[in-house]
Protein backbone atom coordinates (compact mmCIF):
# COMPACT_ATOMS: atom_id res chain seq x y z
CA UNK A 1 0.00 0.00 0.00
CA UNK A 2 2.97 2.21 1.13
CA UNK A 3 4.46 1.47 -2.27
CA UNK A 4 1.26 2.53 -4.67
CA UNK A 5 0.69 5.53 -2.64
CA UNK A 6 4.01 6.67 -3.33
CA UNK A 7 4.04 5.41 -6.73
CA UNK A 8 1.29 8.09 -7.26
CA UNK A 9 2.33 10.58 -5.75
CA UNK A 10 5.82 10.32 -8.27
CA UNK A 11 3.38 10.48 -10.87
CA UNK A 12 1.50 13.68 -10.15
CA UNK A 13 5.07 15.18 -9.14
CA UNK A 14 6.23 13.97 -12.57
CA UNK A 15 3.38 15.67 -14.69
CA UNK A 16 3.23 18.93 -12.89
CA UNK A 17 7.66 19.21 -13.06
CA UNK A 18 8.49 20.64 -16.02
CA UNK A 19 11.59 18.05 -17.65
CA UNK A 20 14.99 18.59 -16.84
CA UNK A 21 17.48 20.09 -19.80
CA UNK A 22 20.20 20.67 -17.24
CA UNK A 23 22.70 17.75 -17.01
CA UNK A 24 23.49 16.69 -13.37
CA UNK A 25 25.08 13.48 -14.36
CA UNK A 26 28.10 14.88 -12.89
CA UNK A 27 27.01 16.12 -9.71
CA UNK A 28 24.02 13.37 -8.83
CA UNK A 29 24.86 10.82 -11.23
CA UNK A 30 21.32 11.89 -12.84
CA UNK A 31 20.17 11.55 -16.41
CA UNK A 32 18.05 14.51 -18.96
CA UNK A 33 16.10 12.45 -21.32
CA UNK A 34 18.56 13.79 -24.17
CA UNK A 35 21.41 12.02 -22.46
CA UNK A 36 19.46 8.81 -22.13
CA UNK A 37 19.33 8.60 -25.37
CA UNK A 38 22.72 9.44 -26.14
CA UNK A 39 23.97 5.90 -23.90
CA UNK A 40 20.61 4.42 -25.47
CA UNK A 41 22.21 4.94 -28.54
CA UNK A 42 25.29 4.27 -28.18
CA UNK A 43 24.16 0.48 -26.01
CA UNK A 44 21.86 0.07 -29.41
CA UNK A 45 24.81 1.17 -31.62
CA UNK A 46 27.18 -1.27 -29.84
CA UNK A 47 24.64 -4.66 -28.88
CA UNK A 48 22.62 -5.27 -31.82
CA UNK A 49 20.39 -7.01 -29.66
CA UNK A 50 19.26 -4.21 -27.71
CA UNK A 51 16.61 -2.03 -29.84
CA UNK A 52 14.57 1.39 -28.86
CA UNK A 53 10.62 0.83 -28.98
CA UNK A 54 8.01 3.25 -29.55
CA UNK A 55 5.70 1.59 -26.72
CA UNK A 56 1.41 2.22 -26.58
CA UNK A 57 0.82 6.11 -28.54
CA UNK A 58 -1.10 6.70 -25.84
CA UNK A 59 1.68 5.96 -23.43
CA UNK A 60 4.37 7.92 -24.71
CA UNK A 61 6.36 10.40 -23.10
CA UNK A 62 6.06 13.67 -24.94
CA UNK A 63 10.04 14.65 -23.76
CA UNK A 64 11.27 11.44 -25.23
CA UNK A 65 11.21 10.68 -29.69
CA UNK A 66 8.16 8.94 -30.61
CA UNK A 67 10.74 5.91 -31.91
CA UNK A 68 12.71 6.08 -29.09
CA UNK A 69 10.18 5.58 -25.53
CA UNK A 70 12.64 3.20 -24.25
CA UNK A 71 15.30 0.40 -24.37
CA UNK A 72 14.46 -3.42 -24.87
CA UNK A 73 16.07 -7.17 -25.79
CA UNK A 74 14.23 -10.00 -26.10
CA UNK A 75 14.73 -14.01 -25.22
CA UNK A 76 17.20 -13.44 -22.95
CA UNK A 77 18.31 -17.02 -21.61
CA UNK A 78 18.15 -17.52 -17.99
CA UNK A 79 19.42 -21.08 -17.23
CA UNK A 80 19.62 -21.04 -13.17
CA UNK A 81 18.22 -19.74 -10.14
CA UNK A 82 19.76 -17.65 -7.94
CA UNK A 83 19.28 -20.12 -5.03
CA UNK A 84 23.07 -21.18 -4.32
CA UNK A 85 24.32 -17.25 -4.53
CA UNK A 86 21.32 -16.47 -1.62
CA UNK A 87 23.30 -18.95 0.85
CA UNK A 88 26.74 -17.65 -0.33
CA UNK A 89 25.86 -14.07 0.04
CA UNK A 90 24.38 -14.89 3.04
CA UNK A 91 27.28 -15.41 4.93
CA UNK A 92 29.77 -13.22 2.98
CA UNK A 93 28.28 -9.86 1.92
CA UNK A 94 26.14 -7.06 4.81
CA UNK A 95 24.50 -3.92 3.05
CA UNK A 96 25.51 -0.25 2.01
CA UNK A 97 23.12 2.16 1.37
CA UNK A 98 20.73 -0.47 0.03
CA UNK A 99 22.68 -2.44 -2.15
CA UNK A 100 24.91 -5.45 -0.97
CA UNK A 101 28.80 -5.20 -0.16
CA UNK A 102 31.50 -8.40 -0.22
CA UNK A 103 33.09 -9.29 2.97
CA UNK A 104 35.37 -11.67 1.64
CA UNK A 105 35.67 -15.65 2.04
CA UNK A 106 39.11 -15.67 2.39
CA UNK A 107 39.27 -15.29 6.30
CA UNK A 108 36.42 -18.40 6.60
CA UNK A 109 38.43 -21.02 5.29
CA UNK A 110 36.55 -24.24 5.49
CA UNK A 111 33.30 -22.52 5.33
CA UNK A 112 30.51 -23.64 3.73
CA UNK A 113 29.69 -20.45 1.48
CA UNK A 114 33.73 -20.50 0.69
CA UNK A 115 33.40 -24.24 -0.85
CA UNK A 116 30.34 -23.43 -2.90
CA UNK A 117 32.30 -21.17 -5.08
CA UNK A 118 35.77 -22.18 -4.43
CA UNK A 119 36.00 -23.76 -7.37
CA UNK A 120 35.00 -21.52 -11.29
CA UNK A 121 34.89 -18.13 -11.13
CA UNK A 122 36.75 -15.66 -8.67
CA UNK A 123 34.30 -16.10 -5.95
CA UNK A 124 34.70 -12.55 -4.53
CA UNK A 125 33.45 -11.28 -7.74
CA UNK A 126 30.97 -13.72 -7.51
CA UNK A 127 29.89 -12.74 -4.56
CA UNK A 128 30.38 -8.67 -4.98
CA UNK A 129 26.98 -6.77 -5.40
CA UNK A 130 25.61 -3.45 -6.54
CA UNK A 131 27.04 -1.26 -3.58
CA UNK A 132 30.74 -2.42 -5.11
CA UNK A 133 29.97 0.22 -8.00
CA UNK A 134 31.37 2.60 -6.05
CA UNK A 135 35.00 0.27 -6.83
CA UNK A 136 37.46 2.07 -9.36
CA UNK A 137 36.90 0.93 -12.95
CA UNK A 138 39.53 -0.97 -14.50
CA UNK A 139 40.89 1.93 -16.86
CA UNK A 140 37.61 2.42 -18.14
CA UNK A 141 36.41 -1.21 -19.49
CA UNK A 142 33.60 -2.63 -17.89
CA UNK A 143 35.19 -6.25 -17.20
CA UNK A 144 36.00 -8.92 -14.54
CA UNK A 145 38.21 -6.34 -12.21
CA UNK A 146 35.92 -3.20 -11.97
CA UNK A 147 34.31 -3.50 -9.02
CA UNK A 148 31.31 -4.10 -10.24
CA UNK A 149 29.00 -7.45 -9.84
CA UNK A 150 30.15 -10.13 -12.49
CA UNK A 151 28.37 -13.03 -12.31
CA UNK A 152 29.68 -14.06 -16.09
CA UNK A 153 31.43 -17.65 -15.25
CA UNK A 154 27.76 -18.34 -12.88
CA UNK A 155 26.77 -21.45 -15.48
CA UNK A 156 30.53 -22.77 -15.18
CA UNK A 157 30.36 -22.60 -11.71
CA UNK A 158 27.14 -24.25 -11.30
CA UNK A 159 27.76 -27.38 -13.71
CA UNK A 160 31.53 -28.13 -11.90
CA UNK A 161 29.55 -28.67 -9.19
CA UNK A 162 28.99 -31.46 -10.56
CA UNK A 163 26.20 -34.77 -9.52
CA UNK A 164 28.58 -35.47 -6.63
CA UNK A 165 26.38 -35.90 -3.38
CA UNK A 166 29.05 -34.74 -1.64
CA UNK A 167 32.98 -33.60 -0.42
CA UNK A 168 35.50 -33.60 1.73
CA UNK A 169 37.52 -30.08 2.42
CA UNK A 170 41.11 -30.15 4.08
CA UNK A 171 40.05 -29.21 6.67
CA UNK A 172 38.03 -32.06 7.32
CA UNK A 173 34.71 -31.07 7.10
CA UNK A 174 32.21 -32.91 5.09
CA UNK A 175 30.27 -30.08 2.73
CA UNK A 176 27.13 -31.18 0.76
CA UNK A 177 27.23 -30.62 -2.85
CA UNK A 178 24.84 -27.67 -4.07
CA UNK A 179 22.11 -29.34 -5.48
CA UNK A 180 21.08 -28.87 -8.94
CA UNK A 181 19.23 -25.32 -9.74
CA UNK A 182 19.10 -25.86 -13.24
CA UNK A 183 15.76 -25.54 -14.66
CA UNK A 184 14.85 -25.59 -18.24
CA UNK A 185 16.02 -22.37 -19.92
CA UNK A 186 13.46 -19.44 -18.98
CA UNK A 187 13.88 -16.25 -20.80
CA UNK A 188 13.09 -12.94 -20.39
CA UNK A 189 12.43 -9.58 -22.22
CA UNK A 190 13.58 -6.93 -20.93
CA UNK A 191 13.13 -3.25 -21.15
CA UNK A 192 14.80 0.09 -19.67
CA UNK A 193 12.59 3.25 -19.58
CA UNK A 194 13.66 6.57 -18.69
CA UNK A 195 12.54 7.60 -15.03
CA UNK A 196 11.69 11.27 -15.25
CA UNK A 197 10.89 11.59 -11.39
CA UNK A 198 14.56 10.39 -10.56
CA UNK A 199 16.20 10.95 -13.68
CA UNK A 200 17.75 7.70 -14.57
CA UNK A 201 17.27 4.81 -16.63
CA UNK A 202 14.81 2.18 -14.64
CA UNK A 203 15.03 -1.88 -15.33
CA UNK A 204 11.89 -3.65 -16.31
CA UNK A 205 12.22 -7.98 -16.19
CA UNK A 206 9.01 -9.91 -17.94
CA UNK A 207 10.11 -13.75 -18.14
CA UNK A 208 9.18 -16.77 -19.84
CA UNK A 209 8.89 -20.45 -18.67
CA UNK A 210 10.35 -23.21 -21.27
CA UNK A 211 6.76 -23.30 -23.56
CA UNK A 212 6.78 -19.65 -23.92
CA UNK A 213 4.35 -19.03 -20.48
CA UNK A 214 4.64 -15.93 -19.48
CA UNK A 215 5.82 -16.00 -15.58
CA UNK A 216 4.24 -14.99 -12.90
CA UNK A 217 5.61 -12.03 -10.44
CA UNK A 218 6.79 -14.29 -7.64
CA UNK A 219 8.57 -16.86 -10.49
CA UNK A 220 10.52 -13.84 -11.67
CA UNK A 221 11.43 -13.60 -8.12
CA UNK A 222 13.33 -16.45 -8.02
CA UNK A 223 15.42 -14.76 -10.49
CA UNK A 224 16.36 -11.73 -8.39
CA UNK A 225 19.01 -12.28 -5.45
CA UNK A 226 16.96 -12.63 -1.62
CA UNK A 227 18.17 -9.24 -0.69
CA UNK A 228 16.56 -7.34 -3.02
CA UNK A 229 13.56 -9.24 -3.10
CA UNK A 230 10.13 -6.97 -2.04
CA UNK A 231 12.69 -4.32 -1.37
CA UNK A 232 14.33 -2.93 -4.44
CA UNK A 233 12.27 -4.87 -6.80
CA UNK A 234 8.29 -4.19 -7.27
CA UNK A 235 5.94 -5.04 -9.83
CA UNK A 236 3.99 -2.05 -11.52
CA UNK A 237 2.56 -1.57 -14.80
CA UNK A 238 5.11 -1.07 -17.47
CA UNK A 239 5.19 2.93 -18.16
CA UNK A 240 4.96 1.86 -22.42
CA UNK A 241 2.85 -1.15 -22.11
CA UNK A 242 0.36 -0.63 -19.05
CA UNK A 243 1.60 -4.91 -18.37
CA UNK A 244 2.09 -5.75 -14.78
CA UNK A 245 5.46 -6.23 -15.06
CA UNK A 246 8.46 -6.83 -12.39
CA UNK A 247 10.84 -4.03 -11.93
CA UNK A 248 14.29 -2.96 -10.26
CA UNK A 249 13.00 0.88 -8.45
CA UNK A 250 15.14 3.25 -9.36
CA UNK A 251 15.58 5.37 -5.94
CA UNK A 252 18.82 4.18 -5.52
CA UNK A 253 20.36 4.29 -8.92
CA UNK A 254 22.02 7.65 -8.94
CA UNK A 255 23.58 7.54 -6.01
CA UNK A 256 25.33 4.30 -7.44
CA UNK A 257 25.84 6.39 -10.54
CA UNK A 258 27.78 8.84 -8.67
CA UNK A 259 29.72 6.92 -7.22
CA UNK A 260 31.15 5.44 -9.95
CA UNK A 261 31.40 9.44 -11.42
CA UNK A 262 33.24 9.94 -7.60
CA UNK A 263 35.63 7.32 -8.81
CA UNK A 264 36.53 7.92 -12.28
CA UNK A 265 37.29 12.11 -11.06
CA UNK A 266 39.49 10.57 -8.48
CA UNK A 267 41.65 8.89 -11.17
CA UNK A 268 41.47 12.02 -13.05
CA UNK A 269 39.12 10.17 -15.80
CA UNK A 270 36.46 12.30 -16.99
CA UNK A 271 33.08 11.47 -16.76
CA UNK A 272 31.10 10.30 -20.64
CA UNK A 273 27.77 10.62 -20.66
CA UNK A 274 27.35 7.74 -23.16
CA UNK A 275 28.83 5.42 -20.29
CA UNK A 276 25.54 5.38 -18.12
CA UNK A 277 23.76 2.98 -19.44
CA UNK A 278 26.70 0.49 -19.32
CA UNK A 279 27.45 1.11 -15.81
CA UNK A 280 23.94 0.87 -14.86
CA UNK A 281 23.47 -2.62 -16.64
CA UNK A 282 26.68 -3.76 -14.79
CA UNK A 283 25.26 -2.32 -11.54
CA UNK A 284 21.52 -4.22 -12.20
CA UNK A 285 23.46 -7.27 -12.95
CA UNK A 286 24.31 -7.77 -9.39
CA UNK A 287 20.38 -8.20 -8.41
CA UNK A 288 19.97 -10.71 -11.36
CA UNK A 289 22.90 -12.26 -12.16
CA UNK A 290 21.74 -15.65 -13.95
CA UNK A 291 19.52 -13.43 -16.24
CA UNK A 292 22.68 -13.27 -18.98
CA UNK A 293 21.86 -9.96 -20.91
CA UNK A 294 24.53 -8.31 -23.62
CA UNK A 295 26.42 -5.06 -21.73
CA UNK A 296 30.18 -5.30 -21.09
CA UNK A 297 32.04 -3.63 -22.93
CA UNK A 298 35.19 -1.03 -23.60
CA UNK A 299 34.17 2.30 -22.37
CA UNK A 300 35.49 5.34 -24.72
CA UNK A 301 36.62 8.48 -22.35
Amino acid sequence: MIHRLGDAYRSVVSSLSATSTESKFVQEGKLTPEEFIATGDQLVYKFPTWEWASGDPSRRASYLPEDKQYLITRQVPCKDRVKVLDRVLDQTTREVDGWLTFEGMASRPGSEAGDDLAEGANAESAAAAAAAAAADLDDGELGDDDGLPDFGDLDADLADEGDAAAASTAAGYIVAAAPDETARIRTYDLSVTYDKYYQVPRMWLFGYDEYSNPLKPNEVFEDVLKEYREKTVTVDPHPLTGTPTVSIHPCKHSLVMKKVVDGWLERGITPVVDNAIFVFLKFISGVVPTINYDFTTDMEF
